[in-house]
């Protein structure tokens, strides 16, 4: 069963050793992890969906 845990962006800043700065420009290239924009604006990511890109950059290299 996926994990229905949501990660503040500042929790997926820190696991992947990333800037906000160099995250928004990867997200602008459509690189980035896919996020969930809630009502008030804040940015969530899902663990499924994390773990799903570092196993995409993990078959990359």
């Amino acid at each position: 069963m996926a994990s229905t845990e949501k990660l503040k962006l500042s929790e997926v800043l820190e696991e992947i050793e990333m800037s906000r700065a160099a995250f928004y420009r990867m997200r602008a290239r459509g690189k980035a992890p896919k996020l969930i924009k809630l009502p008030n604006g804040q940015l969530r990511c899902r663990r499924s969906d994390l773990d799903a890109w570092w196993a995409m950059h993990e078959i990359a290299a």
